[in-house]
């Protein structure tokens, strides 16, 4: 029994390998240019560079009161954000109200998501706290589009994740944010890509630790406040290029 045990355990921790491998994120990301709409390609991207950056995350997270709370708790925040009862109680104005007018006007939702995960990591759904860390990251990940008002199109996915690399320092996400603003960069040399991922990346610094957040909480409060208390600068460089600009690249996510 014991025996069994270990195995499966050093089976585990085996498939989730913290060892980089940036040739294997930088296939990922050439196939990714090649077809803008292969998701998978992020996770694969996410797999290799992720390093230790997950395991420290959690153990960070278990280091604060709210934080060490929603380990506990073990909630899966896709259920709520993929209750559409559930969303209709925010008001407009609110977190949850952005968030439920975010997804509705692009017909994202949290499990269309995951099943993407699931075809590059297997185990994604493994009753492992770590696992659960990752899935946390990965629900939040249109969040913090909302929080910090970095929208869909090729330039604003390079700097949501740079945001996110300046709160979890994991490589994935630098490397993803950086390569997608030297691809802007290239198609449209008069967009300043570059410096607006090293913003998004400094308003991450600045802000508030967001993986440990009550999100249930904070969808009912004012948005505009939210952003003031956890410290989320604006994006100002982003927000100088026109709408018509940046849905115009080709990069432009569904």
């Amino acid at each position: 029994m014991t025996m069994t045990t270990a195995t499966g355990s050093d089976d585990f921790m085996r498939q989730r390998s913290e060892r980089l491998r940036p040739i294997k994120a930088i296939q990922a990301f050439g196939r990714l240019i090649r077809d803008k709409e292969d998701t998978a390609q992020v996770f694969e991207i996410m797999k290799a560079l992720s390093g230790r950056s997950v395991s420290r995350g959690y153990y960070r997270l278990l280091k604060t009161t709210e934080g060490g709370r929603q380990a506990f708790l073990h909630e899966e925040l896709a259920h709520k954000l993929d209750d559409p009862v559930w969303l209709a109680r925010f008001p407009e104005g609110s977190v949850g109200g952005a968030y439920r007018a975010f997804r509705e006007a692009r017909g994202f939702t949290a499990d269309g998501l995951a099943q993407v995960e699931r075809e590059v990591v297997p185990f994604i759904d493994a009753p492992h706290p770590l696992i659960w860390y990752s899935r946390r990251l990965r629900d939040v990940h249109d969040i913090w589009h909302v929080l910090t008002g970095y929208e869909t199109d090729a330039l604003g996915e390079a700097c949501v994740v740079s945001f996110s690399y300046g709160q979890t320092h994991n490589l994935g996400f630098a490397f993803i944010g950086w390569g997608a603003a030297r691809e802007v960069q290239r198609e449209n040399p008069a967009i300043p890509a570059r410096k607006a991922v090293l913003q998004a990346w400094r308003n991450g610094r600045a802000a508030r630790w967001l993986p440990a957040l009550d999100y249930e909480a904070l969808f009912e409060r004012p948005l505009t406040e939210v952003r003031l208390t956890l410290g989320i600068r604006p994006p100002t460089v982003y927000d100088a290029v026109p709408v018509a600009v940046r849905q115009g690249l080709k990069l432009r996510s569904a």
